[in-house]
């Protein structure tokens, strides 16, 4: 008689408790992260009544971010990813507490803003990459995709509900400025919400029970510290993914002139501009959730050109916006096509990147992706400035067709990509 055979059954991404508990971590430290760039926005933008200081504050945290990821990489996969996390954490939780006192003494001006961008700007280069080095360990591989579809949307949830709380806020506390003669009660609530969910975030961060089994990378040298960028260099599909979503982001991104579209444009205050800035996240969410259950299975190369070509046409649509509502969807529509390229963009990098690599990797990867959202901020204050915001707006989103024409030539490769892992 044939003897049976139990197949074990296939891992479920509910039952991975460290991914469970860093995923919570994320959410509390994405919020806050999105309610201080609510604040930071529309508190310069009330200070200055400037394009070009709102560009100011993406250059603020684009330079150290450029300067610092990828040394920071190095340091992820030379020491506990869980630590670094939390330190950079712990960094946006002193730039929050700063903030909510200053602003609580009135003593905060565009000049402090600025001084304490650059404080986010390292916090986010050791971020990113943490992050992205963290989350391979704790699912089984093929888990990965469906597990990046399920953060991607969860970090999304929490980029909607934190600028719009955020923006909230900001407006019910600054009509009650009778309570802080002389201070901006509206910061001062937003910060210090903040700083209450990053302390919350670093305390996630700490208890994940995750410890890295890798091999440490050798002492920092030349060599080490560069090995990820000649890495992706050497693999045309991954080179072309993150170059095009650079591109995609440093042009086609319209959230650094918000405040001037929800003031000066759009007149819905900074409630609107809280609003606006989670309609992205909103379309996201969306596409995620659909992305978490059923995977792209194939041409996923097509898929991601795609996605892009329809960010850039929706930013067109933001641009030429004269309602909320309209202004909203264009946005949510920019959002959830940004969540198809997110998804597979990382799958790709993840999926064919080695454990002792990812920290590094990573590294690259935020300051093509990550730190190009600053840099495209201040490319959009500068152009707002010399064009006008909706001139900087549909600049950026011709821009984007523009290139996603280029790159379908250029990276033939991953315009024919069928499946995310090689078969």
């Amino acid at each position: 008689m044939a003897e049976l055979t139990l197949e074990p059954a296939a891992p479920r991404l509910r039952d991975q408790h460290d991914y469970l508990r860093l995923l919570v971590a994320r959410i509390a430290g994405t919020a806050a992260q999105q309610m201080l760039m609510v604040a930071l926005g529309w508190q310069v933008y009330e200070l200055t009544a400037s394009a070009w200081a709102l560009g100011l504050v993406g250059l603020a945290q684009f330079l150290p971010a450029l300067l610092f990821t990828l040394p920071a990489g190095h340091l992820v996969d030379r020491h506990d990813r869980r630590l670094m996390l939390a330190a950079s954490l712990g960094l946006q939780a002193l730039v929050a507490a700063v903030l909510a006192w200053g602003s609580g003494g009135g003593w905060v001006d565009a000049r402090w803003i600025l001084a304490t961008s650059v404080l986010m700007g390292m916090a986010r280069a050791v971020q990113m990459p943490s992050v992205q080095a963290l989350t391979p360990s704790l699912v089984p591989a093929v888990l990965l995709p469906r597990a990046v579809a399920a953060s991607s949307s969860v970090m999304q949830g929490a980029i909607v509900i934190g600028p719009a709380l955020g923006g909230a806020l900001y407006g019910w506390a600054s009509s009650h400025r009778e309570v802080l003669p002389g201070a901006q009660p509206g910061a001062v609530v937003v910060y210090g919400t903040s700083l209450v969910l990053l302390l919350s975030a670093i305390a996630g961060a700490l208890m994940l029970r995750h410890r890295s089994t890798h091999a440490r990378t050798a002492a920092a040298s030349w060599e080490s510290v560069t090995a990820g960028l000649r890495f992706i260099w050497r693999r045309k599909v991954m080179l072309g993914a993150i170059s095009l979503d650079l591109f995609a982001v440093l042009l086609g991104g319209a959230t650094a002139l918000l405040p001037i579209f929800a003031r000066d444009i759009l007149k819905i205050g900074p409630e609107g501009m809280g609003l606006l800035r989670a309609a992205p996240a909103a379309g996201a969410v969306v596409v995620g959730l659909l992305l978490a259950r059923r995977g792209i299975e194939r041409h996923a190369g097509a898929w991601l050109l795609g996605a892009v070509a329809v960010f850039g046409l929706a930013t067109i649509g933001f641009g030429l916006a004269r309602s909320a509502a309209f202004a909203f969807v264009m946005l949510a529509v920019s959002g959830a096509a940004d969540m198809f390229s997110v998804v597979i963009r990382q799958s790709l990098v993840q999926l064919e990147t080695p454990e002792d690599m990812r920290g590094r990797v990573g590294a690259v990867n935020s300051v093509f992706i990550g730190a190009s959202n600053q840099l495209g901020e201040f490319e959009s204050g500068v152009t707002a400035a010399l064009l006008g915001p909706v001139g900087s707006v549909l600049l950026g989103g011709f821009g984007t067709l523009a290139v996603v024409a280029l790159w379908w030539k250029l990276f033939p490769d991953l315009a024919r990509r069928d499946r995310l892992r090689p078969s």
